[in-house]
């Protein structure tokens, strides 16, 4: 967890490492990307669950920065993030900043269909992960 304050609370974030047995990845929709695979596999992915932040007119990064701050944190080449399909403002905002659409996702849990979304780290992880919006955008439902 990351926290950002100045006189009050800010905003924060929270997250895991995701283990290298894939079970995070369990219920994805068709074959993960080996690229994926094999960044969970080495232990190199960090899943963000939450990132709560007040509204605040003169600080509009404050979200973007406390990810960043989190993955970094945790030393992940990989940040990984589930997001209801239907929440559009969520997932304009995460691919502004840079996440990637890699395909979708079924929890146990309930009836959701999630997004699942991944934010390389360095230019390695990067270079492995090409390719993988562009495919992902064209089975993305606008």
């Amino acid at each position: 967890m990351v926290i950002e304050e100045t006189d009050h609370l800010m905003g924060c974030a929270f997250g895991f490492p995701v283990g290298s047995d894939g079970f995070w990845w369990l219920g994805f929709d068709g074959a993960l990307p080996q690229s994926i695979e094999q960044l969970t596999a080495s232990g190199g992915v960090f899943a963000i669950t939450s990132i709560l932040v007040r509204p605040h007119p003169q600080d509009q990064d404050v979200a973007r920065r406390l990810q960043e701050r989190l993955l970094s944190d945790h030393q992940a080449s990989l940040g990984a993030t589930l997001v209801d399909q239907d929440d559009h403002p969520t997932l304009a905002s995460l691919r502004s900043w840079g996440w990637l659409d890699v395909g979708e996702m079924w929890r146990p849990a309930g009836p959701t269909m999630f997004r699942a979304l991944v934010f390389p780290l360095g230019e390695r992880t990067t270079a492995r992960l090409e390719g993988l919006a562009h495919d992902a955008w064209t089975r993305w439902p606008g």
